[in-house]
Parts: structure tokens; C-alpha cells; sequence
């Protein structure tokens, strides 16, 4: 709502003054006492039940026992969604526990990263960062070599948040280190290259090696 006010002066020799817009100020909400984090980990726990009981066969009770087997091995393990599929993440992604047809997957983000004495990975073998376990019909996962990775997993998350975060303090510092792209905001990377020529610098107009090197983003 606003209004307009035109103060203007009766006499003839007097100037009409410019006018004047007056908003009225719009009432505050009040914020909700849920943070949004709870609200989406809610959600998130939610979408997992009604994955589980709409699978109504093997695959639901097979998904509903890593579930628990995850919590156990770590109970400050945080559930979320995405991809159309149950996450579960501590200090960054864990696992996913994806259903198929024939199998249901879990798949390590940092898998080729991990011990696996127990040789649980089957899947996804070739990558450089991930792993994954194909569980079918039938068959029983071994659940304390499954919890083991599962420990594994969330030591490797909280090693590589202290290892990023020093380095983005000493980056902070003035260090000539660069900080990683993961950590705080996203730092763009740029990569330099040099130019053909000499392998100090490219000829100059009088022949000398002006040094210029060529930028690419």
C-alpha cells in the first residue's frame, strides 16, 4: 500500500514542492522453529519408507536391512534423496541404495578409495573413484565386513573436510597454495600453458623471449 502526498503552497508566488511516496511496511513472518535441514532429512526418511513399502517383495526387505545395518554402524548418519534414490552421507556421501530389477545396489562414492578385505565390491570395479555391491535375490551380505566399510567409509569423509579445510586456512593466510574448488566457495581453477617457441617464453618483436604466456579457462 502507498500513498502520495502533494504539499503545495497557497499563494501564487509560491513553488509546488516534488512529491513524496510513502510505503507502509509489509508485516515479518515468522520463521519456523524446524530448521530446513530437519524438514529435508524428515522428507528424505519419509521417501526411504515409501520406497521400502512400495517394492513390496525382497527387494524392499533387502533395502530395509542395509538401512538399519547403515544406522548401526554409524548412528549420526544423515538419510537424504537424490537421484530418485535413498543417500546416506556423513561429512559428504557414503552410499546409495539403489533397486533394480534383479538387484539392489549400493554404491560408494569413494569406494576405490576403501579397504575391502572381504572383497564385498562386485560392481563398478573399472572406475577410479567408485565401487559398488550388487546384492540379488537369495543372497546374504556379510554384515560385519558391510558395517566395516561402512566405518571406513565416514573416516575417509572426515579426513579429506580436515585436509580440505587446512589447506583453505593456509590458502586464506596467504599462502601460495591454491584452495580446493570443494571447500567453502568454489574457486575456479585456471590452467596456463605456453605458447609454442622457446621453453622460456615466446619470441618477442626483437627477437628475445617476451615470456608471454597464454592463458586458458
Amino acid at each position: 500500500m502507498r500513498s502520495k502526498v502533494h504539499p503545495h503552497s497557497a499563494s501564487s508566488g509560491a513553488k509546488a514542492s516534488r512529491s513524496t511516496t510513502v510505503y507502509a511496511k509489509k508485516p515479518v513472518a515468522a520463521k519456523a522453529k524446524t530448521s530446513n535441514a530437519a524438514r529435508a532429512a524428515e522428507s528424505a526418511s519419509e521417501l526411504i519408507d515409501a520406497r521400502i513399502k512400495s517394492l513390496g517383495d525382497w527387494r524392499g526387505a533387502m533395502l530395509s536391512r542395509l538401512r538399519a545395518l547403515i544406522q548401526e554402524a554409524d548412528p549420526e548418519v544423515v538419510e537424504e534423496w537424490k537421484w530418485s534414490n535413498p543417500v546416506w552421507s556423513h561429512d559428504g556421501l557414503i552410499c546409495t541404495g539403489e533397486t533394480y530389477k534383479k538387484a539392489v545396489k549400493m554404491t560408494f562414492a569413494k569406494g576405490a578409495s576403501l579397504p575391502d578385505p572381504s572383497g564385498l565390491f562386485n560392481s563398478s570395479l573399472d572406475g577410479n573413484v567408485r565401487r559398488a555391491i550388487d546384492i540379488h535375490e537369495g543372497a546374504t551380505p556379510d554384515e560385519k565386513a558391510l558395517k566395516a566399510l561402512i566405518r571406513a567409509a565416514v573416516a575417509l569423509n572426515k579426513s579429506s573436510r580436515r585436509r580440505f579445510a587446512r589447506i583453505n586456512r593456509s590458502w586464506r593466510a596467504g599462502s601460495s597454495r591454491r584452495p580446493p574448488s570443494r571447500v567453502g566457495r568454489r574457486v575456479r581453477a585456471r590452467k596456463r600453458i605456453r605458447t609454442p617457441g622457446k621453453s622460456r617464453g615466446t619470441p618477442g618483436p626483437s627477437g628475445k623471449n617476451s615470456g608471454r604466456v597464454a592463458r586458458l579457462d
